[in-house]
């Protein structure tokens, strides 16, 4: 999958997940005969398996001998994780058939069946094919996950799976309130990416104040190497370190009220500093020459050679730039820069959020055991297991001990230990994917980065893009609760 197909997401759903996906390359086996052989005709639906016997050790009552269908992404996560994760299924309930297919293609296969009534049990729903959220939850085609975030975990029964996650997963499972659609099995952590060795040569620390940040950047410059670049051709990724610094500085509601698209929300003059930061880096020069006119890939390319110290991306870049960045690099992430002392939140405050959605249907046949599978890969020892073979965290709040993590990876997990409860999770990026993307992305920040507009500029045109969204009855509006 190319980059055109990486960031043509408009109406596709979460970003990070159709980006992340094509830049680890994905692996084409869609077991399209598993699947299309599931399909029933007829819209009636299928009957429900007999609830099982709630015991300690199946405290989801799952019914043992019951059939359970489960359905993955065929992306850049691959699929030996779930397929591990089935083999303790069928451990556990050793009468019951699972079957298990992967595929890219999750909207062509699977919506046919949603509309006949026979959906199988556990859903993997990502990628470029992915099915349109909003649209399944409000037609009541998803099961509520309260029962199993409530359920006892897989490794201690003292404690609630919801218990065990990491910051910010049961929230983002949410639409409007309580009931919990969606349990994101990855974690991203967004920031700063830099090379340590890179700010060692210049015997420098991450610059942890935006005074900072420019003498740093100048003191690179002259020894030839620019301060910053970014995916020029795909400017929404400013945001992953801009939008935690406007938290760091006005506070994380300056981002809730962005996000419930309320009016004036741009014009904060938390909003107005950072993009009057970030603006100085085009006005002194400390930004690659021709960045406005790279693509993600070229880039990361341009930074993992030392052409520049910073770049704004997610912990996806380890995994995507494994082949051009050099082994004595010392990958490493931060949390954004703030302004001074006056900031409301302290240095370490960090987006992080969850990745790769995974849904129990309304109509499964068998929706105890989808989310008994769940509950099983948020055991510690999925946990694990995903982590080492695929280089990123998951939802599971551990799961690091004890296996080698990649510098890439202990970095993130060392910066979201500093950050603590300074975790931010913008939503725009998941609620109103065009307007964050192209018009904020690229017609705001984009052309504001280039030089052709001031921050004042961009703030009004940003702030209209915004207004015009919250008018748009064609759009379904969420708000923070």
């Amino acid at each position: 999958m190319g980059s055109t197909a990486h960031h043509r997401a408009e109406g596709v759903g979460r970003r990070d997940l159709i980006k992340r996906s094509a830049a680890l390359g994905l692996v084409a086996t869609p077991g399209m005969g598993l699947l299309s052989a599931c399909a029933s005709s007829g819209g009636d639906g299928q009957s429900k398996a007999e609830q099982g016997k709630k015991t300690a050790k199946n405290p989801l009552g799952v019914n043992d001998t019951a059939g359970m269908e489960f359905v993955l992404f065929d992306g850049g996560f691959g699929k030996e994780y779930a397929e591990d994760a089935v083999k303790v299924y069928e451990h556990d309930f050793p009468k019951a058939k699972v079957k298990f297919a992967a595929t890219q293609k999750i909207q062509s296969t699977l919506q046919p069946r949603f509309n006949q009534g026979t959906p199988p049990d556990l859903i993997d729903n990502s990628g470029a094919e992915q099915m349109d959220m909003g649209v399944l939850v409000g037609k009541n085609q998803l099961a509520d996950l309260t029962p199993l975030l409530d359920a006892p975990s897989y490794d201690d029964p003292k404690k609630k799976v919801r218990d065990t996650l990491r910051p910010g997963i049961v929230e983002m499972g949410q639409f409007d309130g309580d009931p919990v659609w969606i349990l994101y099995y990855a974690y991203t952590v967004y920031g700063v990416w830099y090379s340590q060795k890179a700010l060692d040569s210049l015997d420098a620390a991450y610059p942890e104040t935006w005074d900072d940040m420019l003498a740093l950047c100048a003191k690179a410059r002259k020894k030839g190497i620019a301060g910053w670049t970014y995916a020029g051709k795909y400017p929404y990724y400013i945001p992953f370190s801009l939008y935690p610094m406007i938290a760091k500085v006005g506070g994380r509601q300056v981002l809730d009220a962005i996000d419930n698209l309320e009016p004036n929300a741009w014009k904060h003059p938390a909003v107005k500093a950072c993009f009057e930061a970030y603006y100085e880096l085009y006005k002194k020069g400390y930004i690659l020459q021709g960045t406005p006119g790279l693509d993600h890939i070229q880039s990361q390319t341009a930074w993992a050679k030392g052409k520049a110290l910073f770049l704004p991306n997610g912990s996806w870049v380890e995994n995507e730039s494994a082949n051009v960045i050099p082994p004595d690099f010392g990958l490493a992430v931060s949390a954004p820069s703030g302004l001074d002392a006056s900031d409301r939140m302290p240095f370490g405050t960090i987006w992080a959020s969850g990745g790769e959605p995974f849904v129990v249907p309304a109509k499964a046949k068998n929706a105890e055991g989808g989310m008994e599978q769940l509950r099983i890969m948020l055991s510690e020892a999925s946990s694990k297991n995903f982590t080492a073979k695929v280089k990123s965290l998951t939802a599971f709040n551990g799961g690091t001990s004890g296996i080698t993590l990649t510098p890439g990876l202990k970095s993130g997990v060392a910066a979201l230990e500093k950050a603590g409860s300074n975790v931010v999770n913008p939503r725009l990026q998941d609620w109103y994917v065009q307007l964050q993307k192209e018009k904020i992305g690229v017609s705001g920040l984009g052309e504001m980065m280039a030089g052709r507009l001031t921050p004042a500029e961009a703030i009004k045109k940003i702030q209209s893009f915004a207004d015009e969204a919250a008018k748009d009855s064609s759009i379904k509006h969420y708000k923070h609760q």
